[in-house]
């Protein structure tokens, strides 16, 4: 399929979100739906791409794993993947898979930049199709640790509510021992954010994009399935080893994104 300008492509709001250039008016469209809900909106996607670069600087850097599974990786407006990972090591391997036509146009520019990076087309939520993949089993050796990454995707599963924990538990079980699997996902924090969580929620599903669960904190932690998480455990985006000491409160839709980091054991 190719790119439907009059279609909201999850890449491109995620995209919008972060003050990027490519995306269409219907992308900006639910960006400023989601805003009614919580004018901050834009800082769910600026958390969830903070939490991706320090949880990525640190897996590079503390654990010695040199191959990395990016599942939903979107576009690179800013500090992806590969650029984190190879800044610490120059040899890592990143295999990013998603199946967004505009992605795949920088997946194929990335290609040609970087031996180390690689892209798939395919259905992240196809655990055994991902796993089965040629280019996938080609970088990516099964029989040492690697990472596996979920940033800011599971939320956008449409369909049973369950899923999600069913799809981590086929790629974890796929994982060998000492690998680690980060993920970020929409947070119901079951207090007096619920409320905006389940407006903005509300506006994402029935927004052109169509998807945007939030989750309430025992429903992101079965997201782990038998992990040893990494302290301190599920926690909002912006409290995972943040960069420095917080100055200002955090606003509703920075309390709205958590995020953890889990080892096989």
């Amino acid at each position: 399929m190719g790119v439907d300008p009059t279609r909201a492509s999850i890449a491109r709001v995620y995209d919008a979100f972060l003050l990027g250039k490519d995306n269409y008016e219907i992308d900006r469209e639910v960006l400023h739906k989601v805003q009614k809900a919580a004018p901050e909106a834009q800082d769910l996607a600026f958390e969830n791409r903070g939490f991706l670069i320090r949880a990525c600087r640190f897996l590079a850097s503390q654990t010695g794993i040199t191959q990395f599974l990016d599942l939903g990786s979107g576009l690179p407006t800013a500090e992806n993947t590969h650029q984190v990972v190879q800044r610490i090591n120059p040899e890592t391997k990143v295999v990013y898979v998603d199946n967004d036509p505009v992605v795949l146009a920088h997946g194929r520019a990335l290609l040609e930049e970087n031996e180390h990076t690689h892209f798939v087309a395919e259905d992240i939520f196809e655990p055994q199709r991902i796993l089965e993949n040629e280019v996938v089993r080609e970088h990516i050796d099964f029989s040492q640790p690697l990472v596996l990454l979920q940033m800011g995707t599971l939320h956008h599963f449409n369909g049973d509510h369950d899923r999600p924990a069913e799809i981590m538990r086929e790629y974890v079980a796929a994982l060998p021992a000492g690998s680690f699997v980060g993920l970020s996902h929409f947070f119901d924090p079951e207090n007096e954010d619920s409320a905006t969580a389940r407006r903005m929620e509300d506006f994402f599903l029935h927004s052109p994009m169509g998807s945007g669960t939030f989750r309430t904190q025992k429903e992101i932690e079965a997201l782990f399935p038998g992990l040893e998480m990494v302290d301190p455990g599920v926690t909002l985006c912006a409290d995972w080893w943040p960069d420095g000491p917080r100055l200002k409160e955090l606003n509703v839709a920075q309390r709205t994104i958590a995020g953890g980091v889990g080892r096989k054991p």
